[in-house]
């Protein structure tokens, strides 16, 4: 009886073996290439250092000679960037995600592309928005600064949804070809027209 019951456990583990390379194997492969790894990394400190309000880790992150553009188009410096993060009257970070999808190197500068989510509060209402980002860092001491940003938000879900809706056409026969159908007006007869006369 023993004997029967060990070959039915070494049977049921044996699939489980031979799924374990392959487990590794999809492990492996979702692997992030090593620059993307180092810049998501920057991306992270700096979302948390604006959702923590940790001006030190931002201005380590930032460029002295740093330039933000903002979604609506509004052009900030380093100083007015962690000034914001302190004024009541600005909305103020809850959450910031961002995601690394590119980087390009030229030289000493890397160009960064990716995606943002960021949740804001002002006045006790939260608002998210959505968007793509790109980042230009330069290689300075040893180290990635950020010396550009520029922001583009997505358009709210509301807004999508009406604009992908079809509207009803209302005309009489929206269907036409040119010189084969002339719509309503081909199945009228018409009369031939006199010559003119000299």
């Amino acid at each position: 009886m023993r004997p029967i019951l060990l070959s039915l456990a070494v049977a049921a583990l044996l699939p489980l073996t031979a799924a374990v390379p392959l487990i590794v194997q999809a492990q492996q492969t979702v692997k992030q290439p090593p620059l993307i790894t180092e810049f998501q990394q920057i991306e992270d400190k700096w979302s948390t250092s604006l959702v923590r309000q940790d001006q030190y880790t931002l201005e380590t992150i930032l460029s002295p000679t740093f330039v933000d553009i903002s979604p609506v188009g509004e052009v900030s410096t380093r100083n007015q960037v962690v000034a914001d993060m302190f004024e009541k009257s600005e909305p103020q970070q809850v959450t910031m995600e961002q995601r690394v999808v590119n980087v390009r190197m030229i030289e000493d500068v890397a160009i960064v592309d990716g995606t943002y989510v960021e949740r804001t509060k002002l006045n006790g209402v939260e608002r998210e928005e959505r968007g793509v980002f790109t980042h230009i860092y330069q290689h300075a001491r040893e180290a990635w600064v950020c010396v550009q940003s520029q922001r583009t938000a997505l358009p709210a879900e509301e807004t999508e949804k009406k604009s992908t809706e079809k509207k009803k056409s209302d005309a009489a026969e929206p269907f036409h070809i040119p010189l084969f159908y002339k719509g309503a007006e081909s199945t009228k007869q018409t009369s031939p027209q006199p010559a003119p006369q000299p």
